[in-house]
């Protein structure tokens, strides 16, 4: 290919007026894998990948019904507001940061944001799987993803030590927790980069 899926997406993103200087405009890309407890990643399966003919909270049948049962009510019930599946967005600058929480300046961001202070540790960003079985279960979360999963590792690591508590299971949330499949966060991003560039994803 003339042109990698990485740099295609970025250029989208540039086109369309987002900006890495831009937090409410940053770039977007999107989940790609759904596998994320195999010890063993195979990129050549198609269950391996995310459906990328829906959103995130729509990837289940289950979740599907909701919204459409939701829009549904919405346009037999509530004749002041337009219908609409989801009343959030896949992007916002709370998403970034919460993304970016463990380096700066982002993590002065956080702070400020929560009025001096880090979230509760059970709403930090603190495992990718995790994160992921949130998205597909929630009708209200649909966060796609941002390009440092596929090219920079420290966003991974608590590299400043920071604090950032203790959650309700006695789990201390420090670095991210990673798939089994990636050894270390760099092998994280080479396995996720190799996803984005795969034959499955490219056509």
């Amino acid at each position: 290919r003339e042109l990698s899926n990485y740099d295609y997406l970025l250029q989208l993103n540039y086109l369309s007026g987002r900006s890495f200087n831009d937090l409410a405009q940053y770039p977007i890309f999107p989940w790609i894998l759904a596998d994320y407890t195999s010890k063993q990643l195979d990129l050549k399966n198609p269950n391996s990948y995310r459906n990328f003919s829906y959103l995130m909270n729509a990837q289940l049948s289950s979740q599907r019904d909701i919204l459409i049962e939701k829009y549904n009510n919405l346009l037999q019930f509530d004749q002041d507001t337009p219908p609409y599946h989801n009343g959030s967005h896949y992007s916002t600058s709370g998403f970034v940061m919460w993304y970016l929480l463990r380096m700066e300046p982002f993590t002065s961001y956080h702070i400020w944001l929560q009025d001096g202070k880090f979230d509760h540790p059970d709403r930090l960003f603190h495992s990718i799987a995790s994160t992921y079985q949130n998205c597909i279960h929630s009708t209200m979360d649909m966060k796609e993803l941002i390009p440092e999963f596929f090219y920079n590792s420290f966003f991974l690591e608590n590299i400043n030590k920071v604090d950032l508590g203790v959650m309700q299971t006695g789990d201390v949330v420090d670095d991210v927790i990673l798939p089994p499949w990636a050894r270390d966060n760099e092998d994280f991003i080479r396995i996720h980069r190799e996803a984005l560039e795969s034959d499955y994803v490219s056509l």
